[in-house]
């Protein structure tokens, strides 16, 4: 199996492994402590050391799972980078939900390190923009959770392009800590935001990418093609907001066509896809999902399908897809 490569968070120094493995929809929902740490321990073993999480996956469970994993592992801290994401909130209260106030960013990011059990995380995400909040008092709030100590970097996620300019902007001018990152779904169904919208914020800000649902929620993989198989995450209880998605008739038209070329490349359909996103220069990290040990080796996979993907084979791909 090839080796896992890093690559530098965008124009920060901070190196995150190419793939990364994230908590949303398993850690809490389908994985307990005991897969937590099989899927993380496996992630280890094959050079990953970005663990991507967030304060609203599971209401707050999936970071104490983690946080007892990295407990139970024993890991140095210095070893992993770890993130969460901020915006929607645990708590039923006015400024504890929907909101990136300064009230409740202060409360959440101690909140999260209990959870976590860790002094301090790596990354920190607005994990939406909020409307309703003046971006110069957002900003201000994660550049002294910088400051404190609490985080090392902080970015977006799902944010506008011309938002995260304007962070930046202010950042800048009132020589506050910039947001280095933004987090945006990034796949071979989903690629506008990516390609195109951002293209300006690469050279211009520095701005680096880990990007989440290479498989588009597990469509990418084939599974979807003939129906919802029982135990998959169309059928998972809780999760019947995606279930249409997943079955949609015309994307999973398109999924079929990708099947050929992963044959030809003696590959899987999700293997296939994990790497498409990895082959563009802009994404430092890839997050990756797992509900078990199996499904993170295989996702690992992917590193040896990147040096098959030549400019032939990308355009194959494009037109099946009908990109």
């Amino acid at each position: 199996m090839a080796d896992m490569e890093y690559r530098r968070l965008g124009r920060s120094g901070l190196q995150v492994s190419l793939l990364s493995l994230g908590s949303w929809v398993t850690f809490g929902k389908q994985v307990d402590l005991t897969l937590a740490k099989d899927c993380m321990t496996a992630a280890r073993d094959a050079g990953i050391n970005f663990f991507d999480n967030a304060e609203a996956y599971a209401g707050g469970e999936s970071e104490e799972i983690m946080g007892r994993a990295f407990a139970e592992l024993g890991w140095p801290r210095w070893s992993y980078v770890v993130s969460t994401k901020f915006f929607w909130g645990i708590h039923d209260d006015p400024n504890m939900r929907n909101t990136l106030n300064r009230k409740y960013l202060m409360q959440a990011i101690d909140a999260s390190l209990s959870r976590l059990g860790l002094d301090y995380v790596d990354l920190v995400y607005c994990h939406r923009a909020d409307p309703d909040t003046p971006i110069e008092e957002t900003v201000f709030a994660m550049s002294e959770m910088i400051t404190a100590g609490k985080a090392l970097y902080w970015g977006t996620s799902e944010w506008r392009a011309d938002e995260i300019r304007a962070a930046w902007e202010i950042a800048e001018r009132h020589h506050l800590h910039k947001p280095v990152v933004e987090q945006p779904q990034y796949n071979l169904l989903v690629r506008e935001r990516v390609e195109h919208e951002y293209a300006r914020l690469y050279d211009d800000l520095g701005i680096g990418l880990t990007t989440f649902s290479p498989l588009a929620s597990g469509l990418l993989s084939g599974k979807y093609i003939d129906g919802a198989p029982d135990g998959s995450r169309a059928t998972t209880p809780g999760m019947e907001w995606i279930r249409d998605s997943l079955l949609e008739p015309t994307d999973n038209e398109r999924v079929s066509r990708l099947q050929p070329i992963a044959s030809e490349l003696g590959c899987t359909l999700a293997q296939l896809a994990i790497a498409w996103c990895a082959v563009n220069p802009n994404v430092s990290s890839v997050i990756t999902g797992a509900s078990k040990r199996e499904q993170v080796e295989q996702n690992i996979g992917a590193l040896d399908v990147l040096t098959k993907l030549d400019s032939d084979v990308l355009e194959t791909i494009a037109a099946a897809v009908g990109q």
